[in-house]
């Protein structure tokens, strides 16, 4: 089988993979229903409880996958802007700075409406990416993966740290904050959705165009240079990209995290390391990863539910083990 052929089989049976978890996400959760009541409630009936969960069910699947998707994306930008395969927008900081800004916001300004929080998560994961890069760019080599690795992380407790201290003093926030920081569909609307589309439909029309150029920066900055490319043109462009992605979904899901890490690595194993299919592709894994997650979060501890951003930990951290481990034996 040919690569073009076998990234094909790979495309239709992520589709066909996404669309069976949208369907399981409707009709899986504390109260199993049927296609009777999924009909029924597309249609806009919800006279019955199967229906009407089947109604709160449908804005938190497309949440899911559009959450899913910007983070898988992210990710995916973020590694090939750095070369550096532990890249991932919670382990550079970028999640737990946006988090940051919407508590600060919520805590010492008043903040109560989800565009607030967007705007605000957008300048935090702005100034958290910034702060990484500068931190990693200090010293002999500049900005290297290791070094950029070892500053997101620094710099994730770090903020991480300083979310504790804001939330601590606030009683009357900190059961709410403490609920969004671990990360969830739940209670989505299309209200709250359309109010974060924009900024994912800007990130993504950002982000697919860069595949040309992050195909060209994985070949190396000099390579890059004398075949036309800037490359501080093209990571400034990929990373606008991410931090729009990363800071519209951390507002209205709170920091989900290991998404962006695990998809492109399952990416380029399937589909290789061409940006121009391993950003789309990527951006689909996602989706995939993240529904199948907050289904999966529906079923272990029925009747009540484990949080989405739990049950990504739970694959993401064993995972990046396995990713530290085969770096080491491979720089050997």
């Amino acid at each position: 089988m040919t690569r073009t052929r076998s990234q094909g089989f790979w495309l239709g049976a992520t589709l066909l993979t996404l669309a069976a978890l949208c369907v399981l996400s409707v009709m899986v959760g504390t109260r199993h229903v049927g296609a009777d009541d999924i009909l029924a409630a597309l249609a806009g009936h919800a006279d019955t409880i199967g229906q009407a969960a089947v109604a709160t069910r449908i804005p938190r699947t497309v949440l899911a996958v559009m959450a899913g998707a910007a983070l898988g994306l992210a990710g995916a930008i973020m590694q090939g802007v750095t070369r550096n395969p532990l890249a991932d927008p919670g382990i550079l900081g970028v999640n737990m700075g946006a988090s940051l800004a919407v508590v600060i916001g919520i805590a010492w300004f008043s903040m109560s409406t989800l565009a607030a929080y967007v705007w605000v998560a957008i300048l935090g994961a702005a100034a958290a990416a910034i702060l990484v890069y500068a931190i990693g760019s200090m010293g002999r080599g500049g900005a290297t993966p290791l070094k950029l690795a070892l500053s997101g992380a620094a710099t994730s407790v770090a903020l991480s740290s300083m979310v504790i201290a804001v939330v601590l003093p606030r009683n009357d926030i900190a059961g709410g904050v403490r609920s969004w920081q671990i990360g969830g569909v739940g209670g989505a609307t299309f209200a709250g959705i359309a109010q974060v589309a924009p900024f994912l439909a800007v990130g993504l029309m950002l982000a697919i165009p860069t595949a040309r150029r992050l195909n060209m920066l994985a070949l190396g900055e000099d390579l890059a240079r004398g075949l036309g490319e800037s490359p501080a043109v093209a990571r400034g462009l990929a990373a606008v990209s991410a931090i729009l992605l990363c800071g519209a979904t951390t507002a209205i899901c709170g920091p989900i995290g290991f998404v962006g890490l695990v998809v492109p690595h399952l990416c380029r194993l399937l589909f290789g390391v061409d940006h121009r299919w391993l950003l789309p592709l990527s951006a689909l894994t996602g989706a995939c990863l993240l529904l199948g997650a907050d289904t999966l979060g529906r079923i272990l501890i029925r009747p009540s539910e484990l949080p989405v951003g739990i049950v990504t930990a739970l694959i993401g951290a064993p995972f990046f083990i396995w990713i530290v481990r085969r770096q080491r034996i491979a720089s050997l």
